[in-house]
């Protein structure tokens, strides 16, 4: 027997160890790009069966099911989220890489189905859900050192909001406001789109979003409405050094009160044949933009 060989006639280095080793790389890998949501998620057509006649558990007011690899890691490294129990698969477990022994909260492993009959057949869960209490709520009068804000006038898709939540984080903004009404809670849904940014930014609902933005003038922030009919250019409108962009949902823009209310509207330029972007697009150019002020 040749020295490179074990006994059973196997190589000492066995190919098919290396080839696991890079699969497992690459799942990883394309993993993390459908988290951040560069590539879309594959939808699973059998958990799809039988989603007609499913029906969402009540919830408690106080309750909120987080679901998601980066979304739930996010939540378990947050101090500030109250974590009540952790239900995850076999293989779910090995990939959110968490020591279930100093987890410090109680843990289930369950089999995808299982937690299909809490999310419903449309969530993709992958295979892990915390059971969690909403974040602090958190004040206007708390952002006063905070440079660059992002306001929402009832954007009511969570999935929008969920990726100008994102952007607010890469951008360093300090907070997102929007209103109590006709925008999204604190929910699963509103977490796996912003994929973990729910924890790393506060998102505060305000009952009047007049009466938040002449709060925020008497912190000393200059509050510019986005509009594609606005007057001036977004990069010749700011003054100050701290700024709270605000944004209107798609289609109706923002509503006449705000209009009045904010210090000044301005418009993105955009010379091609469209003239408007989705709001979550526009928040992050907006953003951008922003900032280069706010560094000269």
């Amino acid at each position: 027997m040749s020295k490179d060989k074990k006994s059973g006639g196997k190589p000492a280095t066995d190919p098919s160890a290396k080839d696991t080793h890079y699969a497992t790389l690459r799942r990883a890998h394309r993993d993390a790009k459908r988290e951040r949501g560069e590539i879309p998620t594959p939808q699973p057509q059998k958990r799809k069966r039988g989603g007609e006649d499913w029906k969402p558990p009540a919830l408690a007011p106080d309750q909120v099911h987080l679901y998601g690899l980066h979304t739930v890691r996010a939540a378990l490294d947050n101090p500030e989220r109250k974590k009540i129990k952790l239900f995850t698969t076999q293989n779910a477990l090995a990939r959110l890489e968490v020591d279930l022994e100093t987890l410090g909260i109680p843990f289930e492993i369950v089999s995808p189905q299982e937690i299909d009959k809490v999310l419903g057949p449309e969530a993709i869960h992958q295979g892990v859900m915390l059971e969690t209490r909403p974040l602090p709520v958190r004040r206007l009068e708390a952002l006063k050192d905070s440079p660059l804000l992002l306001v929402l006038d009832q954007v009511t898709d969570p999935h929008n909001v969920g990726a100008i939540m994102r952007s607010a984080v890469a951008f360093n903004a300090g907070a997102v406001i929007t209103t109590q009404r006709h925008s999204p809670t604190e929910s699963g849904v509103l977490a796996k789109s912003a994929s973990g940014a729910l924890e790393l930014i506060p998102y505060i609902q305000v009952t009047n979003l007049a009466d938040a933005l002449g709060e925020l003038h008497k912190l000393g922030f200059t509050t510019i409405g986005l509009d594609s009919e606005g007057p001036a250019p977004l990069e010749g409108t700011f003054s100050g050094e701290k700024l709270a962009l605000v944004l209107g949902s798609e289609g109706k823009g923002l509503r006449q009160k705000t209009r009045e209310t904010v210090n000044a509207l301005a418009r993105l330029d955009m010379p091609g044949a469209i003239k408007s972007l989705n709001v979550s697009n526009a928040a992050a150019i907006a953003l951008y933009a922003a900032r280069l002020h706010l560094k000269a």
